[in-house]
């Protein structure tokens, strides 16, 4: 790290909160390659972090400087917001003085809760992101791509795929750089695709045969639950693929461009890497 990148980040912790997640885990990666001092917000953590328990908060807040805000499962799902004024505030009064947000693209209830850290007085910095890549092989689309069929009520709408190392390179470069304080990122990929592009992209990548079925949003959410996945999670991904997944994300957007000052990482470029790490062909 160069002396200047020292001096931005100050002498205090960095918090990551679900710093185990698809994000979070990147974040810490590169915060601590650069000896940065980090406290990871999670519920497996000394000490522990949980959303829904606002008696852990308190703890992981004391000494930190900086913090990578991420909520889960996502800003849209019902009371994310209070939940973050809560969060920030407590933040704010532990001495907590820059801010990084990840946020959602096209979702207006993640709009509410930039506003919300925005006005807090803390230097806030918004990363704005689209439809992760990873969800293809770190989450929940990680089990179809392997069987050989995913199945979604995706329709043929283009969505710009966003890398999560691109994700996770705007974050540190917002919380150890000064000149990002007051920014809103919208992060994607270079170029849109739909679902069934990209589900062909991964087999190509792959080299095999990986199909991709449209169905109804309801169908969709019946197999979800057939699958024991929680009601809460099923509701969100109705939400993102009935309402969110309507077009309002299909134009690519230059945050990660404009953050970096390079080009964001193509969804092709990660199914090859992906493919070559034998995660879907277990």
């Amino acid at each position: 790290m160069t002396n200047s990148a020292a001096d931005n980040i100050g002498s205090g912790l960095t918090l990551v909160l679900g710093g185990t997640g698809k994000t979070g885990r990147r974040v810490v990666e590169r915060l601590e390659a650069r000896d940065v001092a980090v406290r990871m917000g999670s519920r497996s953590a000394s000490p522990p972090f949980d959303w829904e328990d606002e008696a852990t908060w308190a703890p992981v807040l004391s000494g930190v400087e900086s913090a990578y805000l991420s909520y889960y499962p996502d800003l849209a799902v019902p009371g994310a917001p209070e939940a973050i004024r809560v969060f920030t505030d407590a933040a704010v009064e532990a001495g907590v003085r820059r801010v990084v947000l990840l946020s959602g693209r096209g979702e207006p209830e993640a709009r509410e809760c930039e506003r919300i850290v925005q006005a807090s007085g803390v230097d806030w910095t918004v990363v704005r992101a689209s439809w992760f890549a990873q969800n293809f092989s770190e989450d929940y689309l990680l089990d179809p791509v392997r069987a050989g069929e995913v199945v979604l009520p995706a329709g043929d709408v283009p969505e710009p795929f966003v890398d999560a190392d691109d994700i996770a390179d705007v974050a540190v470069e917002a919380l150890t750089r000064d000149g990002h304080a007051g920014e809103v990122y919208e992060v994607t990929g270079p170029r849109a695709l739909t679902f069934a592009e990209a589900v062909a992209e991964i087999g190509r990548a792959a080299g095999r045969e990986v199909a991709y079925v449209p169905v109804g949003a309801e169908e969709h959410a019946a197999a979800l639950r057939e699958h024991g996945v929680p009601e809460e999670v099923v509701g969100l991904l109705t939400y993102l693929f009935t309402t969110v997944l309507d077009g309002r994300n299909a134009r690519p957007a230059d945050g990660v461009e404009r953050a970096l000052g390079r080009k964001p990482r193509a969804f092709a470029e990660y199914a090859r890497d992906t493919a070559a790490s034998g995660i879907w062909n277990h």
